[in-house]
């Protein structure tokens, strides 16, 4: 269990990071302390569904995402953009095409290109 604390404490501080968030921001977006939230960072502490709840909400993340790293909650499988953008109904024949030639367009060549950097 203790591994999945620090998972989850570590999750969020890249999150935090990257979204250049200082811990006084983000604990105060989450209503916590900025202490208790350094905790948790460092997998002191185990927070709760209803404070990861309020992380995932600072962080501009889905819960979920949070519940996995924590093991509250099962990892789901994810469909692939493009098996995403096939099932999605709110999309016509031709939004999905275009979405699909876009999406193509961003990831040809990628793997090669970052292999040869």
């Amino acid at each position: 269990m203790r591994g999945q604390i620090s998972d989850v404490g570590e999750f969020i501080r890249q999150q935090r990071e990257r979204s250049a968030m200082s811990v006084r921001k983000l604990a105060d977006l989450a209503g916590i302390s900025n202490p208790y939230l350094s905790q948790i960072e460092r997998g002191l502490r185990k927070p709760s569904a209803d404070i990861l709840k309020s992380v995932a909400k600072g962080l501009s993340i889905s819960a979920e995402t949070l519940y996995e790293r924590a093991g509250l909650m099962e990892k789901k499988e994810r469909p692939t953009v493009k098996e995403a953008i096939a099932e999605d109904a709110a999309l016509t024949p031709k939004q999905k095409q275009a979405l699909l030639q876009v999406y193509s367009s961003f990831t040809t060549g990628t793997k090669e290109r970052n292999e040869s950097n």
